[in-house]
C-alpha cells in the first residue's frame, strides 16, 4: 500500500524577492530512564483534575476502524486521500460526460502517486490545495488535483484518518486558523466550500458594543491563533493543539469534545510532537524558549523541561531513537536532546547533546529522514534547505540548497520516498528535492537508497 509523503504549509510572499491517565506500573522503559533517581512518572498520579482519557480511547476502539471499509487508504507522515481501483467505485467522481476522460483521469489518485496538501494564502484569503505527484520515484509530474478554500487564514496543518461525527474513516486535513479555531476539512470531497465537516473550538459570537467587541468563545475553546497541530498516529482520535493564548490542548476528534488543557507554558506555543515509540509522550516548545516533555498517561506530573536560547519554532523527535529530539529555534540554530538526561528536579540545567548555528536566520522547519539513521532536513528563513548528518551528535552538512521557494516555512520528507523532500515557503509554491541528485548526498547514502527500491 503507497503512502504519502508530506503535510507542508505555505503562505504568498509579501514581498518580491524576499486524563490520559493509566496504570503507571505498565510505563515503558524509556521513560523511566528519563524519570532519573526520583522516578516521578513511575508513581500513580493522585487527585488529578484532568480527564482520563485512556477509558474513552478503549471504548472507541480505534484498531477497528482499520476493518470499515474496503477503499484502500493512503496514509503518511501528515496528509493522505483515499483512492478506489476504479472511477466507477469512488463517490465522489462520478461524470455524467464520459467524453471528459482526460480531466476525470487528473482526479484519480493512483497507488504510485504521491499526495500533497498545501495551506496557502492568496489574496487575504485561505485555501488548502491538494496536490498530486505522479511517479515520485522517477520523473516527476506535479499538477494541482483541486483546490478547498478556507474562510479564515491557516497558520497549521495535520493530516488524520479518524471518522468524525460519527462517520467512516477517511482523509481529513486538521487546520489551526487564526479565528481561533481548529477546522478538520473532508479530502476524499472534490467540491468542499468553506465550511469544514468539523470545528474544535473558535468564536461562538461576536458582539458589538459601545466598548468595542465583545467575544464569546465555544466551550473549551482556544482564545488565541492555533499555531501549532499534531494527530496521535495509535490513539488516532487524539489531537494536540498549540495556541498563542500559551496553552495545550488534547482533543478526541470523534466526540469533538476537549479533554484535557495544559497550562505549562509562558508564552505562545509553536510546536508539539508525539513521540514516534511512546505514544502518550507529547513534546511542546514555546516562545517563553522552553521545551516541556509530558506524559498523557500521568497529567498530574508537570513533566520536564529544557531551556533553549530562543523562542522555539520546531521540533521533531528521532524516528530512530525514541529517546533524542531535536528543536529549532528562531535564532538560526538547532539543538539537540536526550531525554535520558531528564532529572524530576527543575533547578537542575538540562544542556543539550549538540548545539549548531545552521541558518543565519529563523530555523522554520525540520524533517528526520524516515530510512537514513541521524539524517535532518532544515528549512530557514534565509531561504536555504539544508540536510545533516547528526552522526554521534557531531553534526555536519552534508548539502544545501536554495529552492527559490523564498523564505522556508516547511519541509517534509516523504515515507515511500524517502529521498524525496517537499518544501514550501513565502512565494507560495511547492517545491521538491529530489536529495539524491546532490552527489555528496548519493555519495553518502546511496547505499541506503539501493536497499530501499531491493526491498520495495
Amino acid at each position: 500500500m503507497f503512502k504519502p509523503v508530506f503535510d507542508v504549509c505555505s503562505e504568498e510572499d509579501v514581498e518580491s524577492e524576499e486524563d490520559m491517565s493509566v496504570d503507571a506500573s505498565k510505563q515503558p522503559a524509556a521513560i523511566e530512564q528519563a524519570l532519573g533517581a526520583a522516578n516521578a512518572l513511575g508513581k500513580k498520579a493522585g487527585g488529578s483534575s484532568f480527564p482520563d482519557i485512556a477509558d474513552g480511547l478503549d471504548e472507541l476502539n480505534m484498531d477497528a476502524y482499520d476493518d470499515e471499509d474496503d477503499a484502500i487508504d493512503i496514509l503518511g507522515m501528515g496528509i493522505g486521500d483515499t483512492f478506489y481501483p476504479s472511477n466507477e467505485l469512488d463517490p465522489y467522481l462520478k461524470d455524467s460526460n464520459d467524453n471528459d476522460s482526460e480531466e476525470a483521469e487528473d482526479m484519480v489518485i493512483k497507488p504510485e502517486d504521491a499526495v500533497v496538501v498545501c495551506a496557502h494564502v492568496k489574496d487575504e484569503k485561505g485555501q488548502l490545495l491538494v496536490n498530486i505527484i505522479e511517479d515520485p520515484d522517477g520523473e516527476i509530474n506535479q499538477y494541482v488535483r483541486n483546490d478547498i478554500d478556507i474562510a479564515d487564514f491557516p497558520l497549521c496543518t495535520a493530516w488524520l484518518d479518524c471518522p468524525i461525527k460519527g462517520g467512516e474513516k477517511g482523509n481529513f486535513m486538521a487546520v489551526g486558523m487564526m479565528n481561533p479555531g481548529i477546522g478538520i476539512w473532508d479530502l476524499d470531497i472534490i467540491n468542499e466550500d468553506e465550511r469544514a465537516a468539523l470545528t474544535l473550538g473558535g468564536f461562538a459570537e461576536i458582539q458589538m458594543n459601545k466598548k468595542g467587541n465583545k467575544i464569546k468563545y465555544k466551550e473549551d475553546s482556544h482564545t488565541g491563533p492555533v499555531l501549532a497541530l499534531a494527530w496521535n498516529k495509535v490513539y488516532r482520535n487524539i489531537l494536540a493543539s498549540g495556541s498563542a493564548d500559551k496553552t495545550v490542548k488534547i482533543w478526541d476528534v470523534a466526540t469533538a469534545k476537549c479533554k484535557i488543557t495544559m497550562e505549562h507554558h509562558t508564552d505562545k506555543v509553536q510546536a508539539l510532537a508525539w513521540n514516534h515509540k511512546e505514544h502518550e509522550v507529547l513534546l511542546s516548545g514555546s516562545v517563553d524558549h522552553t521545551v516541556v516533555m509530558r506524559d498523557g498517561r500521568v497529567p498530574s506530573h508537570s513533566g520536564f523541561k529544557w531551556s533553549v536560547g530562543a523562542d522555539v519554532e520546531s521540533l521533531a523527535w528521532n524516528p530512530h531513537d525514541q529517546h533524542l529530539f531535536v528543536a529549532s529555534l528562531d535564532d538560526g540554530t538547532i539543538v539537540g536532546f536526550d531525554i535520558r538526561t531528564a532529572t524530576s528536579n527543575s533547578s537542575t540545567e538540562l544542556k543539550p547533546k549538540f548545539t549548531l548555528h545552521a541558518h543565519d536566520k529563523n530555523v522554520c522547519a525540520i524533517s528526520y529522514n524516515p530510512l537514513v539513521p541521524n539524517l535532518l532536513a532544515t528549512g530557514s528563513e534565509d531561504k536555504m534547505v539544508k540536510l545533516w548528518d547528526l552522526s554521534n551528535n557531531q553534526p555536519s552538512c552534508v548539502a544545501s540548497k536554495n529552492l527559490k521557494a523564498g523564505a522556508v516555512f516547511t519541509l517534509s520528507f516523504s515515507e515511500d520516498c524517502p529521498f524525496l523532500l517537499a518544501i514550501a515557503g513565502s512565494r507560495g509554491n511547492l517545491k521538491l528535492w529530489d536529495t539524491l541528485s546532490d552527489a555528496g548526498v548519493s555519495k553518502r547514502y546511496g547505499t541506503y537508497a539501493r536497499q530501499n527500491m531491493a526491498s520495495s
